[in-house]
């Protein structure tokens, strides 16, 4: 059997255990002094928000409507969020912090404590049902080509599914193999597979399942055995 390639060359900013990356959206959010009150409404708009997603997609996302669907005046949403733009974008961190922390310290399989396998397993799916549950926010704030793999939570799944690489095939270029894994589980293909193809999601959770065991060399599990992952809760 031929020599594994060399590793690529570790990023200075992917050295050590994996961090919490969040976006950053400059909300008062981010303060540490903000009331329980402001936290609140702030969530109560960005729960509102997410509703109006998920029933019409993010193109119609106004903020008078996140405001009749929240219940509160439209000034309060401009104030909270500034625009379109900053709410979109806020909707975007509240949904990486949620994925992210499920990964860091949720339950197994998706969080701790599950064998690598298993861990990739669970990840692929819990992705996948987000994308489909929060399509079009995701193609809304889908980064610049030149910015798609130094996008900091891309950047950070990416290196988790590394990390799980790893562990699981320790002879195998987990750099390059979770730049595979994660191609499969991009926003655009979804997109793609689902909405312009017709395939059924159970499909495309299914061709994960297969592609793990692919590159772990393990034996695919039933499809009844993996139980469909649900979105992390807030």
């Amino acid at each position: 059997m031929p020599a594994a390639p060399p590793p690529l060359p570790q990023p200075q900013e992917n050295a050590g255990p994996p961090e919490l990356l969040q976006l950053g959206t400059g909300t008062d959010e981010d303060e540490p002094c903000l009331r329980a009150d402001a936290a609140r409404n702030r969530a109560r708009l960005l729960e509102a928000a997410e509703r109006l997603v998920a029933e019409h997609g993010a193109g119609a996302l106004t903020m008078e409507a996140v405001a009749a669907a929240a219940c509160v005046g439209k000034g309060t949403v401009f104030r909270r969020f500034g625009d379109r733009t900053g709410l979109l974008a806020a909707l975007l961190d509240h949904s990486e912090r949620k994925f992210q922390a499920a990964l860091l310290s949720g339950p197994p399989p998706l969080g701790p404590g599950a064998p690598p396998v298993e861990r990739l397993r669970a990840f692929g799916c819990a992705l996948l049902r987000r994308s489909i549950d929060e399509l079009d926010l995701l193609l809304a704030g889908e980064p610049s080509a030149e910015r798609r793999h130094t996008f900091p939570p891309r950047r950070f799944l990416r290196h988790h599914v590394a990390l799980l690489l790893r562990e699981a095939v320790p002879d195998a270029d987990s750099e390059l193999l979770s730049h595979t894994l994660m191609a499969y589980l991009d926003a655009a293909l979804i997109h793609h597979l689902t909405r312009q193809c017709g395939l059924p999601a159970e499909r495309v959770r299914e061709g994960w399942l297969d592609l793990v065991a692919r590159v772990t060399r393990t034996d695919t599990p039933d499809p009844g055995s993996v139980p469909p992952a649900v979105a992390p809760s807030a």
